[in-house]
């Protein structure tokens, strides 16, 4: 079954929660007006990034679900698809009961509401992840009706056991919402590439741009596919991007390019039992 993508790059502004959401759900609007049965927002989508404490940032943090998941609901609803879904997924600041704690978060959006909640595993001294909790739900992979679909958050790609996880659990689809600062463009110049091909899953990296405290984030989301191919890639400005894909490809981890003589599995060729320290 072919379906169509999005990765939508686009300016949120600091701590202008209102502004960003309507932003966010005019783009998503545009996207599934084009047919987007999976659309994939920025890292800290609805708030901007580059807070300066963590009070800050939890002023404008929210539960999930919460005002965000509740509009984009509201809209896969509206356009809810005979082809499945449609499906969101947008990264976002969340808020706990407890104030000294708020997590870069991402959440799965669908027509029946919250469908998944990944918080970023690994956090850089960047932003506000200088102060938000190291995410505690581990790498989950979530059934949809167009396929399975995980979640990373950006320097998660760093660390390849992310996207290895998600692989090994089934993933199809690994959505990575990103805010990537000058001075990481060989986040999508390689190891995007480097992350689908080992791992043979369509990788959807979404990326911000515009300038934020004092950083510029250079865009450049792009959807790639299992050989490590991209299929679409913005610039540096607010664009989609978008292509068909046929998530069932990424189910078959074995490369035959010559039957008995040349073939390759990065899945099935795994030898654990050598891998010793990476598990610890």
């Amino acid at each position: 079954m072919s379906v169509k993508v999005a990765v939508v790059q686009m300016d949120p502004q600091l701590g202008a929660c209102e502004q960003n959401l309507a932003h966010v759900s005019a783009l998503f609007e545009r996207a599934l007006a084009q047919g987007a049965q999976l659309t994939v927002f920025p890292e800290c989508a609805t708030t901007g990034y580059g807070f300066a404490d963590l009070a800050s940032a939890r002023e404008v943090a929210e539960t999930v679900p919460g005002p965000t998941t509740a509009a984009l609901t509201t809209l896969c609803r509206d356009y809810r698809s005979n082809g499945g879904g449609p499906y969101v997924v947008i990264g976002l600041l969340e808020k706990t009961g407890d104030p000294d704690i708020i997590y870069n978060s991402a959440v799965l959006v669908g027509p029946e509401g919250v469908i998944g909640l990944y918080r970023k595993a690994h956090l850089p001294l960047l932003g506000v992840d200088r102060f938000t909790t190291p995410g505690d739900t581990g790498f989950l992979v979530w059934e949809t009706e167009i396929g399975r679909i995980g979640i990373n958050i950006c320097y998660d790609l760093r660390f390849p056991e992310g996207m290895r996880a998600l692989a090994l659990e089934g993933a199809d689809i690994i959505a990575l919402p990103t805010n990537w600062p000058d001075g990481s463009q060989n986040a999508p110049q390689f190891v995007t590439r480097t992350r689908a091909l080992e791992n043979r899953v369509f990788v959807l990296a979404c990326n911000r741009c515009g300038e934020e405290s004092g950083f510029w984030f250079f865009g450049h989301s792009q959807i790639t596919d299992p050989r490590g191919n991209v299929l679409s890639e913005a610039g540096t400005g607010e664009e989609i991007c978008y292509a068909d894909i046929e998530p069932h490809t990424a189910r078959e981890k074995r490369i035959v390019l010559r039957p008995g003589e040349f073939e390759l599995d990065t899945i099935g060729d795994r030898r654990p039992e050598l891998y010793g320290r990476i598990g610890e």
